[in-house]
């Protein structure tokens, strides 16, 4: 399980890498053409972004302050089920993305929420002995 976390934890940091540091760098006018919102908003999103990214990878890597990681999952998937209503209705496939996106931050979180899940076999074994 640990394994399948931290695949799924990296693909999703690099999705939203890409995808928040495209909103900041694209100029505005390009952006609200293609996403119908506020232009400050959108860069706001793309920075949202980045940080949860950030926060999908660097506590663990880092082991320093690991409860980072399941808040930064969660908020990406507040984000996703944003961006799935935000989806137009005649491209409702399209919307298959964030859906898909956010059930798989969401199983980041629930899996870094519950340490056991990830925790080695044998120390499950010794904390079930006690």
């Amino acid at each position: 399980m640990k394994y399948a976390l931290w695949i799924v934890q990296a693909l999703l940091a690099l999705e939203f890498v890409f995808a928040g540091s495209m909103k900041l760098v694209l100029p505005l006018a390009d952006l609200t053409q293609q996403i119908p919102l506020p232009g400050l908003f959108i860069r706001l999103i793309g920075t949202c972004e980045v940080l949860a990214a950030l926060g999908l990878i660097l506590p663990g890597a880092l082991r320093i302050n690991q409860h980072l990681t399941p808040l930064a999952a969660r908020c990406l998937v507040v984000l996703m089920v944003g961006a799935t209503l935000f989806t137009p209705p005649d491209q409702l496939p399209t919307a298959l993305i964030p859906i898909v996106t956010g059930l798989l931050a969401a199983f980041v979180a629930y899996g870094r929420e519950n340490p056991r899940h990830t925790a080695p076999a044998r120390r499950r074994r010794l904390q079930h002995a006690s």
